[in-house]
């Protein structure tokens, strides 16, 4: 798919410039809109499972509607009182209520552009780009990956200390104290395995002939193509675009030290 065809260090770059865009800017109508084009150009040119993105959206949602109310009921004191919006029981000032729903949906539209990254990004290539077109420094990155390659090892190891606990008859609480002195028990040999792997790995580096040098060959070569730039183009296009729509509905407005 055309997402994951393209330069990670570029894809990277066009989200933070995106964000960094979406953060200068503070109503309600421009982020629900462009969260809208995220979501629906990822599907269109990612191929992504919609039950995992929607698993992964749903912690963001479930963080704006709690920032919606805490934002409503927090605020300072409106400069229009009188201008209010009944909801349900309650008479809310308007300030309010377009304030709260431009954090949400600027929160709401940073998670959609984060999820457009991770889910058509592979972690590995994304940490070789940096190496070859960001210049990131080679211990630094090959350091990020032997602990990105650790993750799934660290899950394996534990879940067998957890079944050697219960082979020596230890079993498993429910209680909230005990479960906390278990999982302490469980850190030490983790710890334990953790140093020496991190011990062979570097051993396995340095007679392998690995020096942290920035100039080296790379198996995997990546480069920059205009389709990649076009990338960038459209987005920031797209949120150009928006901004204008917004703008002519009489809802587009600069943050000017809001909250």
């Amino acid at each position: 798919m055309f997402l994951h065809k393209l330069n990670p260090s570029i894809k990277a770059l066009t989200v933070i410039v995106a964000v960094i865009g979406l953060a200068l800017i503070f109503d309600p109508i421009t982020p629900l809109l462009f969260s809208i084009w995220t979501i629906v150009f990822t599907f269109l040119f990612g191929k992504v499972n919609i039950k995992y993105y929607l698993l992964f959206l749903l912690p963001f949602m479930i963080i704006s509607l709690g920032m919606l109310w805490t934002t409503i009921a927090f605020s300072d004191a409106p400069e229009h009182p009188a201008q209010t919006i009944h909801l349900l029981l309650w008479e809310i000032p308007e300030e309010d209520i377009v304030a709260a729903l431009s954090l949400v949906f600027r929160m709401f539209a940073f998670a959609t552009l984060s999820l457009l990254f991770i889910f058509t990004t592979d972690m590995v290539h994304f940490i070789l780009s940096l190496m070859q077109q960001c210049k990131l420094p080679p211990k630094l990155a090959y350091g990020v990956l032997a602990g990105y390659r650790f993750l799934p090892l660290m899950k394996d190891e534990f879940n067998q200390i957890q079944e050697a606990h219960q082979v020596r008859g230890v079993k498993r609480t429910k209680k909230v104290r005990e479960s906390i002195k278990q999982y302490r028990r469980f850190m030490i040999p983790l710890l334990a395995g953790a140093i020496r792997k991190a011990e062979r790995t570097a051993v396995a580096m340095e007679s392998k002939g690995f020096t942290g040098e920035k100039d080296r060959n790379f198996y995997r070569r990546f480069t920059v193509k205009s389709i990649d730039w076009i990338f960038l183009i459209v987005t920031l296009t797209a949120l150009i675009a928006i901004a204008y729509v917004s703008n002519v509905l009489g809802y587009f407005s600069w943050y000017n030290g809001q909250f």
